[in-house]
């Protein structure tokens, strides 16, 4: 019991690790599959949007809804996995069910980054003319714009959203 304690954050963060892992893989392979099914879905996104989103800074073509959205629904799948499973395993809480709300609301703000991140690593990525990197494009931008909700939502679940109550003396 005493060295689980001592060591707990250590064992959190690995399975935080595992499961942002499996979130990632559940993401590349979705965002690979949405990128390509949607890709002539050429409507421009609204304006509120296209000034976040711009094709300045994703490239010609790139500002529509063919582009953003494969990202961002893979971006909301993995984050509803690894929200079920740290919740249930490695925070072992019983949070409300109002938590998730927070946790949606706080991951949609990060999809937002996160998804314009990825636009502009993918982005970076087919300008290489690098047939390697072209093809993988979607994948590598997913997995380094990724690390940003690790750096987010580890804090936020062990110390906020997940918190053990502090057992009564």
């Amino acid at each position: 019991m005493e060295k689980e304690k001592k060591n707990g954050g250590l064992w959190q963060f690995v399975k935080f690790a595992i499961f942002g892992t499996i979130g990632g893989i559940i993401q590349i392979v979705s965002v690979n599959v949405f990128y390509f099914a949607m890709k002539g879905w050429t409507t421009p996104l609204p304006a509120f949007l296209s000034g976040i989103f711009s094709e300045k800074v994703l490239g010609a073509g790139n500002s529509c809804w063919g582009y953003i959205v494969p990202f961002f629904l893979s971006n909301l799948i993995s984050q509803i996995f690894q929200y079920i499973q740290n919740k249930k395993t490695t925070f072992k809480s019983d949070a409300p069910k109002w938590v998730f709300a927070v946790y949606i609301a706080v991951a949609v703000v990060l999809m937002f980054l996160i998804t314009w991140s990825q636009g502009v690593l993918n982005n970076f990525f087919l300008s290489t003319n690098s047939k390697l990197l072209t093809t993988l494009a979607p994948t590598l931008a997913v997995v380094i714009a990724g690390q940003i909700y690790t750096v987010v939502m580890f804090p936020l679940e062990k110390f906020v959203l997940f918190r053990k109550k502090k057992e009564s003396r």
